[in-house]
């Protein structure tokens, strides 16, 4: 499900005050708070956090905050003035500082706790208490929640300073980091992959943390210096940033009797999910039980829809554990991601992922996630038989759900009408023995060409006659069942919005935050531009730039080819 408004011709929110008056805070007002927290959100040393849906925190200012870039495109569809981020109060509230806001709006905002399964397996030795009530939001602090454009949002800052959940971090984002998921997130938007959205990016002038990187030509695999890093906040929005891993941590707590509201507190927010992220597909009339199965339905056929998706564009989410696993079914959380140049089924950019994780077995880590949502939702059943028996259906039908999606993707891709198993086998062996990129083999192949010299401009080595035959034969078999699916202009126009020309390249995204640390945004608001239009034919200017393979000396390159997930 892509979660977009249609755009307003005016802007209908021009001041700070106007977008102050559309707070309405959904979460904190029917869910529980930290009976523990301090009131006025000055919590910001890691500590246990036993019970309640959310803790108050205020997020912590940068320091000279200066404005680097927004999404007009996505203030465009919320119906913001683009004049709002030089607004001296709308820059404060997005760098971190609460104190302009008035009512509707709260001078604090929210963390919330969740739990930790990787790949279905439950962890606390990651919490550094060793109980799980210390892990969650530890640098990103939700600020607003409200109806733009009549629909409701959350805000929330990433790198907005510590909390609670901080597991003695900093609490804090660099600029490297927040530009790529700024860039990311709208990218991915354009390519019609549902993710949460980037609103506004703003970096410190003068406070800067220390993280360890690669340095100049490292061909490492892990980070060999520390490098001082702008500080910068971006900020994030989705209907909600409700995750798998908090669903779990309450069933968790439900199951151990951690307290006696602990069920209760469960059945809050599933509930709360439902009313957040489905509430015009889910009737408030039905039985809670057959809310849950419905719950259950549409949860699976949004996320596996979009891990056809991630595939589909070269997406790889690369940590994709169930607290980066957002409950309403969209890509969240772009920490160590990557995206697919050279064809690779295990490609995997973040050096402690492992393949597990990797591009081609992102369905079986999905299915992994989707096992703890319905663990965790399951104990809601246990007094109504009827609902569970369908409620269990629906966990026993993911993986044939997913097959189905990951086939229609392909066919898709192919321009076919219907998959075709031996075809597509046949070409992505090819893929792996050839050495191609992903994107441009795919682009090229939108031409219908009946030629393989077209498509060698997506191989990255010099092939052998035999391997030329093989690419030839299995062209023509292509081309001869793409004959039959009607007019060859109208499917030529359908693949090209199915596979895009313009992709995510590393090796282009580094100068932009290399420059931007140096104050110069220039490349940043130009790869907003290119990326704004993946499908697009553009300029040939733009096309020798951006639509050609990866060169050599990015191969095995540390901090583009692979990189640690510290940010």
């Amino acid at each position: 499900m892509l979660y977009t408004s249609k755009s307003f011709d005016q802007p209908s929110v021009t001041t700070f005050d106007e977008f102050v008056q559309s707070a309405d805070y959904s979460l904190m007002d029917t869910l529980n708070g930290d009976p523990d927290a301090i009131a006025d959100g000055e919590d910001h040393q890691a500590r246990q956090v036993f019970s309640g849906h959310f803790v108050p925190v205020t997020p912590t200012p940068l320091v000279q905050p200066e404005y680097i870039t927004h999404s007009a495109t996505f203030f465009k569809e919320l119906g913001l003035s683009d004049g709002l981020v030089h607004n001296r109060e709308f820059r404060q509230l997005f760098s971190g500082d609460l104190s302009a806001v008035h009512e509707p709006m709260r001078q604090v905002g929210w963390a919330t706790g969740y739990a930790l399964s990787i790949y279905g397996t439950e962890y606390t030795n990651q919490c550094p208490f060793g109980t799980g009530n210390g892990y969650g939001d530890g640098r990103a602090i939700s600020i607003f929640e409200g109806t733009l454009n009549g629909q409701r949002w959350e805000m929330q800052l990433k790198g907005g300073g510590t909390t609670p959940y901080c597991r003695g971090g900093d609490g804090r984002a660099v600029l490297r980091s927040s530009v790529r998921e700024f860039l990311a997130q709208e990218y991915m938007h354009a390519l019609g992959v549902p993710t949460s959205r980037s609103l506004t990016l703003y970096v410190s002038k003068t406070e800067t943390v220390s993280r360890p990187w690669y340095s100049q030509d490292s061909h490492l695999r892990d980070p060999d210096i520390m490098v001082d890093n702008p500080v910068a906040i971006s900020t994030r929005v989705a209907p909600s940033f409700l995750r798998v891993g908090q669903l779990e941590l309450f069933a968790r707590r439900a199951r151990s009797n951690a307290h006696p509201k602990a069920l209760e507190e469960l059945r809050m927010i599933v509930s709360h999910v439902i009313e957040r992220e489905y509430q015009n597909d889910i009737s408030q009339e039905l039985a809670f039980g057959d809310q849950l199965v419905e719950l259950a339905q549409l949860f699976r056929q949004r996320f596996t829809s979009l891990v056809a998706n991630w595939q589909r564009v070269g997406y790889c989410q690369g940590n994709f554990n169930s607290d980066n696993c957002a409950a309403g079914g969209f890509t969240l959380d772009y920490g160590p991601f990557g995206f697919c140049e050279m064809f690779d089924p295990v490609f995997q950019p973040w050096t402690g992922g492992g393949e597990h994780f990797s591009f081609f077995n992102q369905p079986v880590a999905a299915e992994a996630n989707y096992h703890m949502f319905w663990t965790a939702v399951r104990p809601l059943l246990a007094e109504d038989p009827s609902a569970l028996e369908k409620f269990d259906k629906v966990r026993q039908g993911f993986a044939d759900e997913m097959q189905k999606q990951i086939q229609n993707m392909w066919a898709g891709k192919l321009g076919l009408v219907e998959y075709n198993h031996e075809l597509t086998q046949r070409l992505l062996q090819l893929m792996v023995h050839t050495g191609v990129d992903y994107t441009i083999l795919f682009r090229e192949l939108s031409n219908l060409p009946e030629d393989l010299s077209v498509l060698k401009k997506s191989f990255y080595v010099t092939t052998s006659p035999e391997l030329d035959e093989q690419w030839q034969a299995w062209l023509k078999s292509w081309h001869e069942l793409v004959l039959q699916e009607g007019n060859l202009a109208d499917l030529s126009a359908k693949m090209k919005q199915t596979n895009p020309k313009y992709a995510w390249r590393e090796w282009l995204i580094v100068p932009a935050y290399q420059q931007a640390m140096e104050g110069d945004y220039a490349l940043i608001n130009e790869l907003q531009e290119v990326l704004s239009y993946p499908y697009e034919e553009q300029s040939q200017e733009i096309e020798d730039k951006y639509y050609r393979l990866r060169p050599q000396e990015f191969f095995n390159a540390g901090g583009v080819s692979h990189y640690s997930c510290s940010s």
